[in-house]
């Protein structure tokens, strides 16, 4: 699950049920901040660069460090003032919250290619610390149901609600790991020329099972009636952000696959990503710049040749990768001839932005530990209905909040009471649509009025609410809290309506040919979620075909297998590393 950073410097504070103020006293200086990246400015530019990359997503910074591997000179260009887009942390009133980098998987000392990538990406550099064996819990009304690392834990679990489902859970599983082996061709479909997308599309539906581009509820539904255990099995819906009568079950598969063995926090937060990856990216002379926003990319007739920044300075270069999302690449940073003349524009209406969201950021007095707070994610929901639950919402913002997701980051990361003591912090994410905020989007940041926050207060009075009914001993505890809404998303990430993962995974997103790295434009390319899939290791491994693409099979092949062996670890140093979560 997702989220974004608030879009109002002056946040609003709990009421006198909750005990917060706006100014916490005794903060201990910080030793580093979570800004990472260097501060754009035209006279720092040290070309020429052999490839451009728009957005220092985690996706962006995949394909750069992997570029400046095989030997590429890459500028990566960031509009925001910290590098690692969703996977950017931030700081305010002395406290920490990552945005989007709640947990990621795979990346267990099991030798996984998501570990190993990571590994190369950061030089060897970037440390994981593990979740509670339980690292989701599924509350719907008064039942609890654990998600647990291991695939026999993770049945046994379930098992003590669901006796005598055993073969279904085995059945369930066995197609979960169907459509790991089925991305592989997916991938690969991704990574050769163009005009063989049609005879892998038809290979694709000879060889692989019916089910993989059904629905997720369809899929279930195949396996059991039991709609208490479909609902169990499908509550990280938010972490794809669609309900599972609506969502393709190939992204709720790589989601379960992508957990099964446990949760992992990167020690350090989530800036560490972009911290210890972008040396990588330096030691071949590039850079990440942030406050760098690309106003247009350029063209030289029909191929990219480099971008016009806001500032009006023009950066060339032979290729352009763009990790701003296909609505940001097509509709607002090229050139409107060349997206209709190569068709883009039809392609736009065969997909449709993801869901938005809200998100409280929370800060306490006291350590996670003295709190009690787990290393567990819970989902909150008040029946096993989603779709019918979620509509309700969408209907009428006063009803029941459908999705309530809370995180608890401090306590996964142990060295945040190195850098916070006697602080602690929680996050939790809501559905909120971009339109009940649209009034306000084109009004200044931090100074969008009483009646917006008034809104926001009501939406945050209502999820400490559902907060304080799971955890009680919370009430009181909490010193100061700010919500985002899907304006924050657009103001710091770019995304036009608020929207968190990319494109909707439906079904229909998934028979998008055209949703490649290689675009029909000479010299651009896309990287990121969109031409794989959302979440961290979804926009990387769209980073990687994106890197291959680029390269050509020549030069990809080596370097790739040194990536995925096990016996590549990057070229950046420790110290390198430290320098960089030190930077600002």
């Amino acid at each position: 699950m997702s989220a974004s950073q608030p879009n109002s410097a002056s946040p609003v504070h709990a009421s006198a049920g909750g005990g917060a103020s706006s100014r916490p006293a005794g903060i201990s200086p910080r030793s580093q901040s979570p800004r990472v990246g260097r501060r754009y400015r035209c006279n720092r530019l040290n070309g020429p660069y052999d490839a451009i990359v728009i957005g220092s997503g985690i996706g962006g910074l995949t394909t750069a460090a992997l570029l400046s591997a095989a030997g590429n000179k890459v500028l990566v260009l960031e509009q925001h003032y910290t590098a690692g887009g969703m996977t950017h942390a931030y700081e305010r009133n002395g406290y920490e919250w990552d945005v989007g980098v709640h947990y990621i998987g795979d990346v267990g000392s099991h030798p996984t290619m998501t570990r190993r990538l990571f590994d190369f990406l950061s030089a060897g550099r970037l440390r994981w610390a593990p979740m509670d064996s339980t690292y989701d819990r599924i509350c719907i009304g008064e039942k609890r149901y654990d998600l647990r690392a291991g695939r026999e834990a993770f049945i046994a679990g379930l098992l003590e609600h669901f006796p005598g489902e055993e073969q279904t859970l085995q059945r369930y599983l066995q197609r979960v790991s169907a459509v790991g082996r089925a991305m592989r061709l997916l991938t690969l479909e991704k990574m050769l020329p163009g005009w063989c997308a049609p005879l892998l599309s038809q290979w694709r539906k000879w060889r692989l099972p019916a089910y993989l581009n059904k629905t997720t509820y369809e899929v279930l539904r195949e396996l059991t009636d039991n709609e208490q255990l479909i609902a169990a099995l499908s509550g990280q819906w938010g972490d794809n952000g669609m309900p599972p009568r609506e969502g393709s079950f190939i992204i709720h598969a790589l989601i379960v696959k992508h957990y099964l063995h446990g949760g992992y926090y990167p020690v350090g937060g989530a800036s560490a990503l972009a911290a210890t990856i972008i040396p990588q990216v330096q030691a071949s002379g590039g850079e990440v710049f942030t406050y760098a926003e690309v106003e247009t990319i350029l063209m030289d007739g029909n191929r990219a040749c480099g971008v016009r920044m806001k500032d009006g300075t023009e950066i060339r270069s032979p290729l352009v990768i763009s990790n701003a999302g296909v609505f940001n690449t097509f509709d607002k940073l090229l050139p409107e001839s060349a997206t209709e003349q190569a068709g883009y524009h039809h392609d736009l209406g065969t997909v449709k932005p993801s869901m938005s969201h809200l998100c409280l950021y929370i800060g306490l007095k006291k350590t996670a530990e003295q709190l009690g707070l787990p290393k567990t994610n819970y989902w909150l929901y008040p029946s096993a209905d989603y779709s019918a639950d979620l509509q309700r919402f969408l209907d009428d913002p006063a009803a029941q909040i459908p999705l309530v997701y809370i995180s608890f980051p401090s306590a996964k990361d142990p060295t945040f009471t190195q850098r916070y003591p006697d602080r602690a912090t929680i996050e939790i994410v809501s559905p909120g649509p971009y339109e009940w905020f649209e009034q306000w989007t084109d009004q200044e940041w931090g100074k969008r009025g009483e009646d917006y926050e008034a809104l926001k207060e009501q939406f945050s009075q209502r999820l400490l609410e559902r907060l304080y009914e799971t955890f009680p001993h919370l009430r009181g505890e909490i010193d100061y809290y700010e919500l985002s809404t899907p304006l924050s998303t657009k103001h710091f990430c770019f995304y036009q309506r608020g929207e968190i993962y990319g494109l909707d995974h439906d079904p229909a997103r998934f028979q998008q040919q055209w949703l490649r790295p290689q675009t029909r434009i000479r010299g651009l390319y896309l990287t990121g979620q969109d031409i794989m899939s959302c979440g961290v290791a979804g926009a990387m491994y769209g980073g990687v075909v994106a890197a291959q693409a680029v390269l050509g099979w020549r030069k990809a092949v080596p370097l790739l297998r040194k990536v995925f062996s096990g016996t590549g670890s990057g070229q950046g140093t420790a110290a390198d590393s430290d320098t960089q979560l030190k930077s600002a």
